[in-house]
């Protein structure tokens, strides 16, 4: 199979990428996308309710710091779990195929978001979101894998940009899940997570329509044939031959992920953080919390906390509809932004090459971030939002596209799950002390303009890592 596309890419090589992909090709990239889409908006119902959500977890009267932080721990289970579900459904994958292991992702995923609906203490929220991302790193692996198998080399770097670039129509899910279901008083944050059963519905369309990939089938042949031909050997990704490749994806991986929930999710924030200094200025209570009198008792300087908090709550409470909308919007903008530079990393890397790629949006993104964190805080015209946060959100978000594509062209049929699940999932490993770290600094009262801005300096280790990368534009899948 390996020496047709060969043989039809150098003869067809003035094809648009588009031109002679069949319809099951097409179909295969539609259900991958589809997963991905569920995948995400499995994720990011937590994001859109969490404000809702654990506290209502949690004693009541929590303050803010305390939620931010359980949250955080959610958010980081989140993350592990997805870094054993991508390891453990990645190497299923390579061994007893693609379909049958995108089918237990999707329904472990399903299922949990589902059962989270009745959650009802904050560690079981945050342990029924380590199941849930089992599931959710799982189904990346697979289906990444199989739509760059399955798309002949013409047209992988564009079928991959669209494959990842769907997961914005998961987030809008959420949004809308945010606005009408979750800050609807008649439903609440409990019938959000509910939604998730829906997408184990798709397993049934992916059993009946979807078969493995031929090169998936021979490699498997070869296995039986030649022990050292086995498929999903972790071990392998750190042989001589390949450990570069695997150093490389999990360090550019890891990049991604510690700044999308370090400085991505911050700017989606910002919209709400406007609307609440709005509201705050509106019903005459101040940014922070008034010192007591000097010489006070410590039971004096807690009454004043107390009054203040309580001042805070009401108003916010009081203006609620309005800040979830705003946080909604904010969302959505950043999210519109992202989801252009998603697609546009497909063509960005067929001019540039995947490094150069890459690069641009390393690059583009600390310059976004040091903008909207350092500049923009202080802008009272809400127009300009709607120019910086999608620009911000195209800068910081484009270059996930890339893992996409640029994973199963690092490794030979019988790894690509393996390693491609490998390198975007161990990632979350690495990820999740910078989300501590991020609940950390909220705790001790770092603004998010301020934590933002710190944590954006991590797109400076993806830049350096770029020299190590090897270029893959224009080459075969190593079989």
């Amino acid at each position: 199979m390996s020496e047709n596309i060969g043989k039809s890419e150098l003869s067809g090589s003035s094809q648009k990428w588009y031109e002679g992909i069949t319809r099951y090709q097409w179909l295969v990239l539609l259900i991958a996308s589809l997963g991905w889409v569920f995948d995400i908006f499995e994720g990011q119902i937590f994001v859109a309710s969490m404000r809702e959500a654990m506290p209502s977890l949690l004693p009541e009267g929590t303050d803010e710091g305390a939620v931010a932080w359980y949250n955080n721990i959610a958010l980081a289970s989140f993350l592990l779990g997805g870094a054993f579900g991508g390891v453990l459904f990645g190497i299923l994958s390579d061994r007893i195929g693609r379909t049958k292991t995108m089918i237990w992702t999707i329904l472990m995923y399903s299922c949990f978001t589902c059962v989270t609906a009745f959650a009802e203490t904050w560690w079981q929220m945050a342990g029924l979101r380590f199941l849930v991302a089992m599931g959710v790193g799982g189904e990346w692996a697979v289906a990444s894998a199989m739509v760059a198998e399955v798309f002949p080399n013409r047209a992988r770097a564009w079928s991959g940009a669209i494959f990842h670039g769907s997961s914005v129509l998961g987030t809008y899910l959420a949004i809308f899940a945010g606005a009408y279901v979750v800050g609807n008083p008649d439903f609440g944050w409990r019938w959000g997570f509910a939604l998730g059963a829906l997408p184990a519905l798709l397993t049934l369309w992916i059993r009946w329509k979807l078969k493995e990939p031929d090169c998936w089938v021979e490699a498997r042949e070869k296995a039986a044939k030649d022990p050292s031909q086995k498929t999903g050997r972790l071990g392998e990704l750190f042989s001589a031959a390949l450990i570069r490749n695997t150093l490389v994806g999990v360090v550019l991986a890891a990049v991604g992920l510690a700044t999308f929930w370090g400085v991505h999710i911050y700017g989606k924030d910002f919209v709400r953080r406007a609307e609440v200094r709005d509201v705050l200025q509106l019903e005459s209570v101040s940014l922070t919390a008034p010192a007591a009198p000097e010489g006070a008792s410590e039971e004096a300087k807690a009454a004043v906390q107390k009054a203040y908090t309580d001042k805070k709550a009401a108003a916010l409470k009081k203006h609620a509809p309005a800040i979830k909308s705003a946080e909604m919007l904010g969302m959505f903008l950043v999210t519109t932004g992202g989801g252009i530079g998603l697609l546009a990393f497909g063509l960005l890397c067929e001019w540039l090459g995947r490094r150069g790629a890459f690069l641009f949006y390393h690059v583009g993104g600390l310059v976004s971030a040091m903008l909207l964190f350092q500049v923009f805080p202080a802008e009272d015209s809400r127009a300009v939002y709607y120019v910086v946060l999608p620009l911000f959100g195209f800068l910081t978000l484009g270059m996930h596209a890339g893992y996409a594509i640029y994973f199963p062209e690092l490794y030979p049929t019988r790894l690509r799950g393996t390693g491609g699940g490998f390198c975007f999932n161990v990632a979350r490993f690495i990820t999740v002390p910078m989300i501590l770290l991020k609940g950390f600094l909220q705790k001790e009262g770092y603004t998010p303009d301020q934590a933002g801005t710190l944590l954006s300096w991590l797109f400076l280790i993806g830049v350096v890592v770029l020299f190590f990368a090897p270029e893959t534009k224009g080459k075969d899948l190593p079989e």
